[in-house]
C-alpha cells in the first residue's frame, strides 16, 4: 500500500494551490502535511481524497495491487478542519452512527466505542450531549468517529486543536496505536513539538512547492545547520566586529547583548566558540539543538526570499 503523487499541479485563475509537487507515503508511517496557511495543504487533500482532480500530473493510491487515482472512500478515515457532529446527540450516538456510515454492524461499533472512550477517558460521559463536552473532549470525540472503523488511511486536519498539553499527549499515543494496527496516518498540524515526537517523515509546503521533506535528520541535513548557540553578554556587542568575525547568514543579532549563531557540525562548536569570546565579556553561552519550530521558521522565510527573488 503507497501513495504516490508525481508532478501534481492544481491551479485556481492565476493562483498555483499545487505547483508540480512529487512525494510519496509509505505504508504504516506517520506522515506529516505542514505549511502556513495558504500553502497548498488543503488543496493537496482534496486532491488525495478524490474531491477534485489535478490538473497536471498524478495521484497513485495501490491498496491490495489495485490502483486508484486517489483514495478510495472505504479506505479512508477522515478528520476535517470544519468539524461535522451532532451536539444534540449523545457521545456514544454520534460515534455508532459515524461507523455504521463507514459499514460497520452497531454492535462492532459499541464494542469499539467502548475502547477508544476508554483510552481517552471519555466512558463515564458516553450518554451525555456532545454540546456538554469541552471542546478537547469533543475533539476527541471527534477523531474516534474517523478511525472507529479502522481505515488503511487516515487524515487528520489540526488532531490537537483544542487539547490542553495532557490531552495532546494523549492523541500522540493515539497515533502511536494507529500505526500498531497497520494505518496510514497523513496528519496536518501547526504544533511543532508533536510532530516532532510522532511523525516518521515531514513534507513541508509554501506557496503550493515542497520546501523540505524527508526525515527530521535528512531534513536537518538539507538545511546544513543543526546547532544553534546563544551568546548574552554584559555590555553591548560591537557590531563592526560581528561583521567581521561571522558570515551575516549565519548570525542573528537578538538585540544589543544577545545574538544567537547557527553551527552545521558539532566540531565547528569549539571555533565558534572562539570567535564569541572575542566579541566582549561573556555573561552566558548556550549550545542547543535546532528544534522543529525554527527550522520550520527559517525554512519559510528563505522559502519566501527566493519566491521573491524570481
Amino acid at each position: 500500500m503507497q501513495l504516490l503523487v508525481n508532478q501534481v499541479l492544481k491551479q485556481y485563475a492565476t493562483v498555483k494551490a499545487v505547483n508540480h509537487l512529487s512525494f510519496n507515503v509509505n505504508r504504516g508511517e506517520i506522515f506529516a502535511l505542514l505549511g502556513p496557511n495558504g500553502a497548498g495543504k488543503s488543496s493537496l487533500v482534496k486532491m488525495l481524497t478524490g474531491f477534485t482532480k489535478p490538473d497536471a500530473g498524478n495521484i497513485s493510491v495501490t491498496i491490495d495491487d489495485v490502483e486508484y487515482d486517489a483514495i478510495p472512500n472505504w479506505a479512508l478515515g477522515y478528520l476535517p478542519e470544519d468539524r461535522g457532529l451532532y451536539p444534540e446527540k449523545s457521545v456514544i450516538d454520534n460515534i455508532c452512527y459515524f461507523a455504521q456510515l463507514n459499514g460497520m454492524a452497531k454492535s462492532d461499533a459499541k464494542e469499539q466505542a467502548a475502547f477508544w472512550l476508554e483510552k481517552f477517558d471519555l466512558s463515564e460521559r458516553k450518554s451525555d450531549q456532545l454540546k456538554s463536552l469541552s471542546k478537547g473532549n469533543q475533539q476527541k470525540v471527534q477523531l474516534i468517529t474517523a478511525v472507529i472503523h479502522q481505515p488503511q488511511w487516515i487524515i487528520l486536519d489540526e488532531p490537537f486543536s483544542g487539547l490542553d498539553p495532557v490531552n495532546q499527549e494523549k492523541v500522540v499515543t493515539f497515533l502511536h496505536e494507529l500505526k500498531k494496527l497497520g494505518m496510514t496516518v497523513l496528519l496536518s498540524a501547526h504544533q511543532m513539538a508533536m510532530v516532532e515526537k510522532i511523525a516518521d517523515r515531514i513534507l513541508l509546503m509554501n506557496k503550493g512547492e515542497a520546501v523540505f521533506y524527508g526525515t527530521l535528520g535528512e531534513i536537518t541535513q538539507q538545511l546544513g545547520s543543526n546547532n544553534l548557540v546563544v551568546a548574552s553578554y554584559i555590555h553591548a556587542i560591537d557590531q563592526e566586529k560581528i561583521t567581521e568575525l561571522f558570515p551575516k547568514d549565519d548570525v542573528v543579532q537578538i538585540n544589543d547583548t544577545k545574538l544567537q549563531v547557527a553551527c552545521a557540525e558539532k566540531d565547528q562548536l569549539n571555533h565558534v566558540t572562539d570567535k564569541l569570546t572575542k566579541l566582549g565579556a561573556l555573561s552566558s553561552i548556550q549550545c542547543q539543538q535546532r528544534d522543529l519550530h525554527q527550522i520550520y521558521i527559517d525554512a519559510i522565510e528563505q522559502h519566501g526570499e527566493i519566491a521573491h527573488e524570481a
